[in-house]
């Protein structure tokens, strides 16, 4: 009985040390769907007097209704095509999931492309040094590991919004 009883109190006491929330982890690239994706070069004004248009996503994330997760953290690296290293990277803390899915999520990068006036940001995207740039997106539920979730190319126009 006393040994029984010991057993029971190291494991009530194995269980208290845990991190709270602490569950099953959850296959993010198996539960979590990127959906209702938009890219393009938002326009970012003016920069030290020269016209500046950085990468952005915007997008939603959709979980299955069985998937027992709150809450998810993003990074979003921004690529050159044929890059393997980030030009930029955005980290999004804790977005919440409203019962199966997000609110739209928009990241942008802080680094861009800028040119003299005249040149219009829409004849940016057409300049012989204009590269095009992929947004990778990761997710990391809480003390888990980054997983890609998808790789979008930021498509050719601009947004003003």
């Amino acid at each position: 009985m006393l040994r029984r009883r010991s057993v029971a109190l190291a494991l009530m006491a194995l269980a208290a040390s845990l991190p709270a929330g602490c569950g099953p982890s959850v296959d993010l690239k198996q539960a979590v769907q990127v959906t209702d994706v938009s890219t393009g070069w938002f326009d970012a004004g003016i920069v030290e007097g020269r016209n500046k248009i950085v990468p952005s996503v915007t997008f939603k994330l959709k979980k299955g209704g069985d998937v027992r997760l709150s809450s998810i953290s993003l990074n979003v690296s921004f690529v050159f095509d044929k890059d393997q290293e980030p030009n930029d990277d955005v980290f999004v803390q804790s977005i919440p999931f409203n019962g199966t899915e997000t609110a739209p999520i928009t990241v942008r990068s802080k680094v861009g492309f800028t040119a003299d006036p005249p040149q219009t940001r829409a004849e940016m995207l057409k300049n012989s040094q204009f590269r095009d740039i992929d947004a990778r997106l990761f997710a990391k539920q809480s003390s888990s590991q980054w997983v890609e979730l998808q790789r979008v190319r930021v498509a050719r126009q601009i947004l003003t919004q």
